[in-house]
């Protein structure tokens, strides 16, 4: 996956999701399944990528993601979420429900 690609996705898309990981991160390991589940579960229509930090560092630097691990939300567009490392995923499902009802309907 390249720069370009990932600005075609998110410009063509309802929405994208980005996740950073690594492969030392427990944290990384751990959020990223139920991370998966709550969008699998509650926002089917957002595209899930998830991305090795390391691995990816242009992409990385491109999207200012300096820490691991980061979730980068992309709605029509525009980068309506950015959460790090402690992130609750009760207030993310809270903070993306309303603008995705609307935009899903």
């Amino acid at each position: 996956m390249d720069i370009k690609t990932l600005e075609d996705l998110i410009a063509s898309k309802l929405g994208v999701m980005l996740y950073f990981s690594g492969d030392s991160c427990s944290v990384c390991h751990a959020l990223r399944p139920k991370v998966k589940e709550l969008f699998d579960a509650n926002f089917p229509l957002i595209e899930q990528i998830f991305l090795d930090a390391h691995e990816n560092i242009d992409i990385s630097m491109h999207f200012q993601v300096f820490s691991i691990p980061t979730l980068l939300v992309f709605l029509d567009g525009k980068e309506f979420i950015r959460e790090g490392r402690n992130m609750s995923l009760t207030q993310l499902k809270e903070k993306l429900e309303r603008v995705y009802k609307i935009l899903a309907s």
